[in-house]
């Protein structure tokens, strides 16, 4: 199954490689996947094992409504679950025409990297036990596309340094008012961005209801979201906190994404192993090949091998360009 995954994904790949857009990689997803598990709409959810929590870094969606998509997200959150599957045949899926729901994570031997999620119309066959064995081994391959996309996309950012915005969401979970700052992110997401625009609801309303569980739950993972170069010409972080007033507002802070708070993410999209982790932070700190292998207990010898390795994953072409893309 693993090769008749990698092989059915060649197209998607290519649709990679080539730039194409959201819209485009998801629609040459679905082609490749229905003669796999066959369905009406899909929806893949990008994430990475460093991320703080579950809304998306980024998604493909082809066919699948985006009012389903947001009422999906606010139920998982209210039943306490964001990657629980759905009970099909309720009200919400009738509403949509929707019969049948399958929905399974994107994992490798890395770590989670998502999740895929397959529709099926009303009147149509039901997902069953086979379908889901055959969607779950489809994680590795799902995976690889998923890194593909992040890593084809501009190492060094494309869009400008634009100061920190803030947007006030309210209980509703919609955007309430914002920073002129804001709105200057927001422009520049809607002429850069290579996603469609209804995903901005989608994670406002992801960062809003996690922040509202956490006042709660302590324990409960921090509302920081990482998104890619890939998407939006740069690195994109946000992270979300309670208003200290009755409001019962949350401010979302958008920012672009550098330094130490890009490094995990990163490293985690371009594969780089622990010890290549270790050198590449040190690097971002200024520190020479020297000083590196003294503070690591490796010869210089080592340390240089181990950079070419992180240059050959991230096609940067020295030492400058990696360190420029993290923290520029």
């Amino acid at each position: 199954m693993g090769e008749v995954a990698e092989c059915s994904l060649g197209t998607v790949h290519e649709a990679v490689e080539q730039g194409a857009s959201s819209d485009a990689v998801a629609e040459a997803l679905s082609r490749a996947l229905v003669p796999l598990v066959a369905h009406d709409a899909l929806r893949v959810a990008a994430t990475n094992p460093a991320a703080e929590f579950g809304p998306a870094a980024f998604s493909f969606w082809h066919k699948f409504d985006p009012g389903l998509g947001l009422a999906l997200l606010h139920r998982a959150y209210a039943c306490g679950n964001q990657s629980a599957p759905q009970v099909p045949g309720d009200d919400l899926y009738r509403a949509y025409g929707v019969g049948s729901e399958l929905l399974v994570p994107i994992r490798d031997r890395r770590g989670a990297w998502g999740t895929l999620e397959l529709l099926r119309s009303h009147g149509g066959r039901q997902f069953d036990a086979e379908d889901a064995r055959r969607a779950v081994r489809l994680g590795p391959a799902l995976a690889r596309v998923l890194r593909q996309y992040v890593t084809a996309g501009p190492l060094a950012p494309r869009a400008p340094m634009l100061a920190p915005g803030v947007i006030i969401v309210g209980p509703d979970h919609r955007m309430r008012a914002a920073t002129p700052e804001a709105y200057a992110w927001r422009e520049h997401l809607r002429t850069s961005r290579r996603t469609p625009d209804f995903t901005d609801a989608a994670h406002l309303a992801g960062l809003s209801l996690q922040t509202r569980r956490r006042l709660n739950d302590p324990h409960a993972r921090r509302p920081v979201l990482a998104a890619p170069a890939a998407s939006h010409g740069r690195w994109v972080g946000c992270h979300a906190q309670p208003l200290d007033d009755d409001s019962g507002d949350v401010a979302v802070v958008i920012e672009a994404l550098t330094g130490k708070r890009l490094l995990p993410s990163f490293c985690d999209w371009y594969s780089l192993t622990p010890r290549e982790r270790q050198i590449v932070h040190q690097l971002c700190e200024g520190a020479a090949a020297k000083h590196i292998a003294r503070s690591l207990g490796l010869s210089v010898h080592t340390v240089n091998e181990h950079l070419k390795a992180v240059f050959r994953k991230t096609a940067a072409g020295g030492r400058d360009e990696l360190v420029a893309a993290i923290t520029s």
